[in-house]
């Protein structure tokens, strides 16, 4: 963070005698450099950002990282009228959404691995992100983080942020006053509107306020399932000449009645998949999620390019549950149980540090030291109902059973599940040569994890870990062009190592932490247009079994993927968009139990992937955009043993959006198609279940800046 000084130098007033001599005045002055990515740049469309935050070394212009990150504005959002983060990132080539297992929490599959939501951070933080699904509305950014990133933001709470890291940015007040309207619906039936509004006060705008504010509730495209979403965010600010002071609150409360939930599989056969808005979830079925987050951040330039930092969150989750999802076998039939589930995530994270700018004659430093912690405490109460049959293809209602099976804690007091805490120290310089044409990193931070497992309804401690490990950065960046840069990274991420089970003959014993390393190069583009990025990476997490012939529990493993991704962005042309790219995904299993699945794919992972989405300006009719895209996922496995599979699927998108003046305000009409065809098909297999993706669902949308 570079900060200048304004200044002004005169020459000595001049004798009567010498007026002949002199000087002209000279002025000198310094304008105040922008921080490292502190902008609201984005490419041509202004829906890709052309920075983002790099957890440590603060915001950055992409050019100028050793990574691969897509960063997603509020217009993306807005265009595409995605009601979470799922929805949103299903245009991205390199990710694939899914549910979580049980719940309709959404994860990602990025790079081949899956990224829970419970490893999603919020403002640079973990664990205060609103668990399960979060509202898009209250959004100002989306960075996707394509890699392994246990340096850049700590090691996440559970560990599964290893293909790639999510994090979101909340609005906040722009220079220009904002309020806008927003009134949307679906074709389904759901309604909603969605008030946003920014000003900022004082003499020099030094204080600012944006209030987000929506509702959405109706069925959905799926056949009697209902959800009802609200938001509240509240973002406060003062920009003073060496501090900054951020204040934020969010509030989110989800209700979903008979959602379609997951369906997993027993026997040797992948079901067929039912129609596309079929849904197989019981009427008795419903899911309440209740988030709070706050959060404060502060930021002094106690020096000339040198800043300091402390930021903290707190938040509270609540969720109540029944759910029941269904177990599907060829030859027994499907079967499914009832589960009530009351869970309570109590949660603080804090961050701080100092970035500053040096020189040591030709060589530039930009120097990074940071702390980062995070602690969680879940409580929970769950019980289940004895098996009962029921179809995937209609008929398969049942009377709600009673929940007087397994039965563990009190709903009234739910009892200790878990608690993980995670707390690191980093250290990094980035060298720059030859005027920053050429950028070296290297880094390190020492991380250390800590988790007790409880046995529920006894708050008894059933298992416990506590290790500490450093985890190295090293990444280059070479510009032999303004616009083209080459880089390569070597990285790791971090998870807690497990503990061998009880018919293991080290029953108890805790592992290392689990360390993946990844190696990856690349190129990008960027223009003030269009940017590009491609790069080529290799990624290796160790796995754990018991081993058949020494009963020993151990880190034997190796799941490793390779890769070639590319991402296209921007404007090429004039009046035509793209967000576009392809993966495709080697990935083996190696060093498996007696090589039994040696070489085999693992189970959830597509081979290869891509997306051409394009919006075109109309010129004969001015003010209309038409849009389109094509998403493809291959085949995926469904079993280790590459027995099970699904087939490759294929979804269309067709909308347009219209941009006028109606009574002198700005009004942008929208209208989407997603799955036009009405395709039905099994989405995803990760977490070894089947995830089935969204029948054709119509949404339209009015938004008005007043």
């Amino acid at each position: 963070m570079t900060i200048g000084v304004t200044s002004t130098a005169r020459a000595q007033t001049a004798s009567p005698e010498a007026t002949d001599n002199v000087l002209p005045a000279v002025k000198v002055q310094a304008a105040k450099e922008p921080l490292p990515g502190d902008f609201a740049r984005a490419y041509d469309g202004g829906q890709i950002a052309r920075g983002a935050k790099f957890g440590v070394l603060g915001n950055q212009e992409m050019i100028d990282v050793p990574f691969s990150m897509t960063s997603y504005t509020s217009k993306a959002i807005e265009d595409q009228q995605a009601h979470s983060v799922g929805e949103l990132l299903s245009h991205d080539p390199g990710v694939r959404p899914a549910f979580g297992f049980g719940n309709f929490s959404e994860v990602f599959v990025i790079r081949g691995f899956q990224l829970t939501g419970d490893d999603i951070s919020l403002n640079g933080l973990y664990g205060i992100t609103p668990r399960q699904l979060v509202a898009t509305e209250v959004l100002e950014r989306v960075d996707v983080f394509k890699g392994a990133n246990a340096f850049l933001n700590g090691a996440s709470p559970t560990g599964s942020a290893v293909g790639g890291g999510i994090n979101l940015e909340l609005k906040r007040a722009d220079d220009k006053p904002l309020t806008r309207v927003t009134l949307e619906g679906s074709g389904s039936g759901q309604l909603g509107t969605h008030v946003d509004v920014g000003r900022r006060f004082g003499s020099d705008g030094q204080f600012g306020i944006r209030v987000n504010s929506s509702i959405l509730g109706g069925e959905t495209s799926i056949n009697d399932e209902f959800r009802h979403n609200t938001s509240t965010a509240v973002s406060l600010d003062y920009r003073g000449d060496k501090v900054r002071l951020y204040g934020d609150f969010l509030y989110q409360r989800r209700n979903i009645d008979q959602g379609r939930s997951t369906v997993s599989v027993s026997g040797d056969q992948v079901p067929t998949v039912p129609s596309a808005a079929n849904n197989f979830a019981q009427p008795w079925t419903q899911s309440t999620l209740e988030d709070t987050v706050g959060i404060a951040r502060a930021e002094y330039d106690f020096a000339p390019a040198w800043t300091a930092y402390v930021s903290g969150g707190i938040h509270r989750s609540h969720e109540d549950g029944t759910y029941s999802s269904p177990t599907f076998n060829a030859d027994t039939g499907t079967t499914a149980t009832r589960g009530d589930i009351l869970r309570t995530t109590d949660a603080l994270s804090a961050e701080g540090g100092v970035r500053g700018h040096f020189s040591t004659g030709p060589v530039s430093h930009l120097v990074s030291a940071g702390f980062a912690i995070t602690t969680l405490e879940d409580r929970e109460a769950f019980a289940f109902s004895g098996s009962f049959p029921t179809s995937l293809y209609g008929g398969g209602l049942v009377p709600e059973p009673a929940a007087n099976g397994f039965i563990a804690g009190s709903f009234a007091d739910p009892g200790l599940a878990d608690q993980i805490l995670t707390r690191s120290v980093a250290l990094s310089d980035t060298l720059g040569f030859l005027n920053d044409r050429v950028l070296f990193t290297i880094g390190a931070r020492h991380q250390q994890l800590h988790q007790n497992n409880f046995t529920v309804g006894t708050d008894t401690i059933s298992s416990s870990y506590d290790q500490s490990i450093t985890t190295p950065i090293f990444g280059l960046v070479v510009k032999p062009t303004n616009n083209i840069a080459l880089f390569a990274n070597r990285s790791e991420s971090l998870a807690a190592g497990q503990s061998a089970p009880s018919s293991a003959a080290n029953v108890g014993q805790t592992l290392a932490p689990s360390r993946t390393k990844q190696y990856e190069v690349g190129a990008k583009y960027d223009s003030n247009h269009f940017g590009a990025t491609l790069s080529a990476f290799q990624i290796e997490q160790p796995s754990a079994y018991t081993d058949s012939t020494t009963n020993v529990f151990g880190t034997n493993g190796t799941q490793r993927h390779r890769g070639l991704e590319l991402s296209v962005y921007g404007e090429p042309l004039h009046g035509v968009r793209v967000l576009a790219g392809a993966t495709m995904i080697n990935a083996r299993q190696l060093d498996t139990n007696q090589g039994a699945t040696d070489g085999l794919r693992p189970v959830g992972v597509p081979g290869y992937l891509f997306n051409v989405g394009a919006e075109y300006d109309i010129p004969m009719l001015p003010g209309v955009t038409v849009n389109a895209a094509w998403i493809h996922t291959s085949n995926q496995y469904l079993d280790a043993q590459n027995k099970l599979s699904i087939p490759a699927w294929d979804r269309f998108d067709l909308g347009a959006r219209y941009t006028t003046s109606v009574l002198k305000h700005v009004t942008t009409l929208r209208a989407t198609v997603e799955n036009i065809t009405n395709k039905a098909y099994w989405a995803s297999t990760t977490g070894a279940y089947l995830t089935q993706g969204k029948p054709r669902t119509l949404l339209v949308s009015m938004t008005t800046d007043f």
